[in-house]
């Protein structure tokens, strides 16, 4: 499969760190704060869907079964603009949907592009959080 979508695998992890560090907006101000674990259990509980553009991965998403959350959604920036985010957004939601969530929750900084790319999909600004973010929420 050269594109379309799947669910990751451990081999993918090096490119999912790749494409997480190589944003330009939202970035971690602490990248230790996201470990090689955390990308082991998600991709392990087969909660990351990858998109393929041309045999290689151009984005990732995850959501968070604990809590009804997306824990990520990042598009390699030399692929930003062309449906990819909205699809794997959709992917992830489409996951909690299934597993009984109401309501997707995710957080990002504000005045951000992917604060304005999640608004004009519907998602709801819920406030700052007290590390800065903005909450949003979408009924599922």
């Amino acid at each position: 499969m050269t594109e379309g979508e799947r669910r990751a695998t451990l081999a993918d992890i090096p490119r999912l760190q790749q494409i997480r560090g190589d944003v330009t907006e939202n970035r971690l101000t602490d990248p230790g704060s996201v470990s090689l674990q955390d990308y082991q259990d998600f991709v392990g509980s087969g909660r990351v869907w990858v998109a393929l553009r041309h045999g290689l991965i151009a984005g990732f998403s995850a959501s968070d079964g604990r809590d009804g959350s997306i824990w990520a959604l990042f598009v390699d920036p030399a692929r930003e603009g062309a449906g990819i985010g909205a699809r794997l957004l959709d992917l992830a939601c489409d996951d909690l949907r299934r597993e009984g969530y109401l309501v997707a929750r995710l957080s990002t900084d504000p005045g951000t592009r992917a604060a304005r790319f999640y608004h004009a999909r519907g998602w709801i600004d819920r406030g700052l959080l007290p590390d800065g973010e903005v909450q949003f929420e979408k009924p599922l």
